[in-house]
């Protein structure tokens, strides 16, 4: 419990929360139908996109610019934080995503908002596929992360937060055209489990995929479980350091 006790812990959650209220109230902001027709897969993509490497930039060396559930699942498979942090992050994200859509909310004219761009099934698609859909989408989303995040490249090409974003924005650009808009109340809690499941097992599967096979973390499971515990780590003379924090962008410009 000793991340209770510091100040870069608290930093590193108000961070979370901001960047996923900023994440959301920029990215559902630019979805929205501001006049007739439909919007361009390309605006929308970009905007998240674009807002994600932003925040990247801006709280990437405090949190990690996690900003989602399924990457700090992600970096938790890995043992790369502890289950503390974990929790918080996921906490303060879902706090973080609420007030975004809050003030979003507060500040669009009744006749734009509409249901904030929220969106179900494409008519043709099943749950089945619609969750092996996002499945792929975060698996190739937390690969970029993992290998732009590694610390242990001997020198990372170009920007960690452009590769990040435009990672993910190539993940909207295929996966929007699998779900439409819809009224909140025509929305399926079937169809809900698809942005929960799908997300979190390709998570977990990008995670072991680049962790365990293709650049595997040559720790123990005695490390591992220290980590996940949140044991305060000692440094080679056993006096206690004051790390433990979580992956963070420490090389050079992002």
């Amino acid at each position: 419990m000793w991340e209770l006790r510091s100040t870069s812990f608290w930093r590193a959650i108000f961070a979370e929360f901001f960047g996923t209220l900023f994440y959301v109230f920029f990215g559902l902001g630019a979805s929205l139908h501001w006049a007739p027709g439909p919007l361009h897969v390309l605006q929308v993509a970009l905007a998240f996109g674009l807002a994600l490497a932003t925040l990247v930039q801006a709280v990437g060396h405090i949190s990690g610019a996690h900003v989602n559930p399924a990457v700090t699942f992600a970096f938790l498979v890995g043992s790369q934080m502890s289950l503390l942090r974990a929790f918080c992050y996921m906490l303060a994200q879902l706090l973080g995503a609420v007030a975004g859509a809050a003030v979003l909310y507060s500040v669009t004219p009744s006749a734009v908002r509409g249901n904030l761009a929220l969106n179900t099934l494409h008519p043709g698609v099943s749950v089945g596929q619609a969750t092996m859909v996002e499945i792929f989408l975060t698996l190739q989303f937390v690969l970029c992360i993992f290998a732009t995040y590694d610390e242990r490249r001997n020198g990372r090409l170009g920007s960690v937060a452009l590769a990040v974003g435009f990672s993910l924005t190539l993940g909207h650009l295929f996966g929007v055209r699998f779900f439409l808009p819809t009224p909140l109340s025509n929305m399926n809690i079937t169809h809900l489990t698809v942005y929960w499941v799908g997300p979190i097992i390709g998570a977990g599967l990008g995670s072991l995929l680049y962790d365990f096979l293709l650049f595997p973390r040559l720790k123990s499971v005695s490390e591992r479980l220290s980590i996940l515990k949140g044991v305060r780590p000692t440094d080679p003379n056993g006096q206690q350091e004051v790390t433990g924090e979580p992956v963070e962008l420490k090389t050079q410009a992002l």
